[in-house]
């Protein structure tokens, strides 16, 4: 039944499998609820959104206002305060006072039915009263001017509907036919799930020493203690290394992925597994694993968080091959299937499959996850989650979030929208996305509106600028501009995101031209960078980088996604936006153009900035400078090399 008074098409509210499934949020995040409510006739509605806390208890009830009059299409914003399983529900009524209000307000005026208005109106506020003994001091005066028969009609009326007893209705209606929604979850979990500044480095490169002979010894849990401070002094948070286990040495590939390796070779960290151990062990050549609960131990001094990544395959020498055959795929010659994206081929990798002993393999992936949990991480970077099972990675994330609520877990799925967002309602906290090729305002405008607005409710996404296996075609002349840019625009239109090694030194060389993949990958190599003598001679972004990271700490609303909002500026290539949260007002402007001056104006709604249509005072954060702003801002930024002013990222004075 739908009850006496429809309300449909809820929002948000999240659907998987068949059931309903949390929406996402974090403490003090704020969910825009929304809902459409009809009636017949013409009498007062009434809507409530109501949230519930954890123990089913009502905590809030916020009065909905109709996106524009005549839709029918109501709205409000809930805030849950506290990690857990909160839900909220809606609830529209008959409005008693505000249904007189309107129609004595016509009829007083007119002289129509006076003594039967004031009557009717006496009535409610008696009623009211009786509800609400307590109101007498707001709503008593009104009740008695109803009642004043020597007073004129009209000033009776306006007795009864001041501002402050309409106040008092608008928060404490007369209710009557009330019709309720079933209640829709919301699952509020840690700030981290949202929020994080995400480092990649391959430890192995961190202190690696270059030999006379042309090859490296490789850099350890011990050498790289070393980088941390200068991964800590970027302002990053979460450090994410690549797999630390054993490599296997069959099918190993060479530099540029060949497959005819010499014996110095490291081999790529995904082929997990050797004689040496497989996912629970620690590659001999980093160290120990005491060298890496040290390692742990010393990033958390710095307010680093070690993410690790999980990659569910394994290299021909893992001794899952030996020990469950039945976990791999035989082919009808006897062989093992190596993984394949055609035309690309791992003869180092192999699959799982998760068809043959599902159980067996859930028991060890979760014995392998709170292995490393006790050894203090509790972020991991999942490798390829959309080349498995979904349904295997809800009922995983699952109960590790169960035992640890505070565990996030991040899907490294550049694949099919529609399996990036299953991965997402399945249990993934966060998801790399398509941020790293979309590079036009119109392009930029519409996915951020998206991941903002279209898909919060269950994807959060992490913006990454680049990764060891994808250097994007804008980034491949070297222009330091852009890579200011793109770090500008991940960092300010996502409250995570993220950058591997190499991006501050403007790291851009092809391995071929029309190929997003970097020559010499440090997938196949160690990487040896000075960045002690590239910070000397002023060739890194690192100090940028650390600016952004710093204004992303001090200021809440770039800490939250739902609140990203774009504005109207005069030029394809100038983009304007905005987050606020509370009296925390940013506003964004990036030149898109690393190479060209670009000035144009800028035209800021200020209806959504919640600003008076006039002039208002901004400081600049990147540059220290304080501005006069108006809602049309002319602007220019200049993408001067090295940095130059790319963008503007100003706060509001208030």
């Amino acid at each position: 039944m739908i009850g006496r008074f429809p309300i449909i098409d809820v929002s948000p509210v999240v659907h998987f499998g068949g059931e309903l499934i949390g929406v996402k949020a974090v403490p003090g995040e704020h969910i825009s609820v929304s809902a459409t409510v009809i009636r017949e006739g013409h009498d007062a509605l009434g809507v409530q959104a109501i949230l519930f806390d954890p123990e089913g208890q009502e905590v809030e009830r916020i009065a909905m206002h109709e996106i524009w009059p005549g839709s029918d299409r109501y709205q409000a914003e809930l805030s849950p305060t506290y990690e857990g399983k909160w839900s909220y529900g809606i609830e529209a009524f008959d409005d008693l006072f505000h249904t007189w209000e309107h129609d004595a307000g016509i009829k007083i005026p007119a002289n129509l039915d006076i003594e039967l208005c004031c009557q009717m109106g006496e009535e409610i506020f008696k009623q009211a009263l009786l509800e609400n003994p307590l109101a007498e001091k707001i709503i008593g005066s009104g009740w008695k001017a109803l009642q004043a028969k020597k007073l004129p009609a009209l000033e009776r009326f306006h007795l009864a509907t001041t501002s402050e007893i309409k106040e008092f209705f608008h928060l404490n209606p007369l209710k009557r036919f009330a019709t309720s929604t079933q209640r829709f979850p919301i699952r509020v979990e840690p700030e981290r799930a949202l929020v994080g500044a995400w480092y990649e480095f391959f430890p192995r490169s961190e202190g690696a020493v270059k030999n006379s002979d042309g090859t490296f010894t490789s850099g350890n849990f011990t050498t790289a203690l070393k980088r941390l401070p200068a991964v800590a002094a970027m302002g990053f948070d979460i450090l994410y290394l690549p797999p630390i286990h054993p490599i296997g040495k069959s099918f190993r590939k060479g530099k540029n992925n060949t497959l005819n390796p010499i014996d110095s070779d490291p081999g790529v960290p995904w082929a997990i597994g050797s004689s040496a151990g497989g996912h629970d062990a620690i590659n001999p050549e980093l160290g120990t694993l005491a060298d890496f609960e040290k390692f742990v131990a010393e990033a958390k001094k710095l307010n680093l968080e070690i993410a690790l990544d999980l990659a569910l395959q394994a290299s021909p020498d893992h001794p899952w091959v030996r020990s469950h055959p039945e976990w791999f795929t035989t082919r009808p010659d006897g062989s093992i299937a190596y993984a394949e994206n055609p035309p690309k081929k791992y003869q180092d990798i192999y699959p799982i499959n998760f068809d043959n002993d599902y159980k067996g393999i859930v028991s060890e992936v979760m014995r392998i996850l709170l292995f490393w949990i006790s050894k203090g991480v509790k972020t991991f970077r999942v490798d390829n989650p959309h080349t498995k099972p979904v349904h295997f990675w809800q009922e995983v994330i699952g109960e590790i979030n169960y035992i640890y609520p505070e565990v996030v877990f991040l899907s490294e799925a550049f694949t099919r929208p529609a399996m990036m967002h299953a991965l997402g309602k399945a249990g993934f906290q966060q998801s790399y996305t398509y941020f790293t090729w979309r590079t036009s305002k119109g392009e930029l405008i519409e996915y951020g509106k998206e991941v903002s607005h279209g898909t919060s409710a269950f994807f959060r996404p992490n913006f990454w600028v680049n990764t060891p296996d994808i250097l994007p075609f804008h980034l491949q002349n070297g222009n330091p501009a852009v890579f200011a840019q793109r770090a500008v625009l991940a960092s300010t239109m996502s409250p995570s995101w993220g950058l591997y090694a190499g991006y501050e030194l403007y790291e851009h060389v092809p391995i071929r031209d029309g190929a997003e993949e970097y020559r010499d990958s440090e997938k196949y190599e160690i990487k040896f960078r000075d960045w002690e003598k590239s910070a000397k001679a002023g060739l890194t972004l690192a100090p940028f980088v650390g600016k952004l990271n710093e204004i992303r700490r001090n200021h809440p609303a770039l800490r939250k996604l739902r609140n990203l909002e774009f504005h109207d500026t005069d030029s394809d290539q100038v983009l304007a936006y905005s987050k606020r949260e509370g009296n925390d007002l940013i506003l964004i402007v990036v030149n898109l153009d690393p190479i060209r001056v670009q000035e144009t104006t800028v035209h800021w709604n200020m209806n959504t900035l919640g600003l008076p249509h006039d002039i208002f005072e901004v400081q600049d954060l990147l540059s220290n400078d304080n501005y006069t702003w108006s809602p049309h801002t002319f602007v220019r930024l200049d993408p001067a090399r090295p940095v130059g002013r790319i963008a503007h990222i100003a706060a509001v004075k208030f």
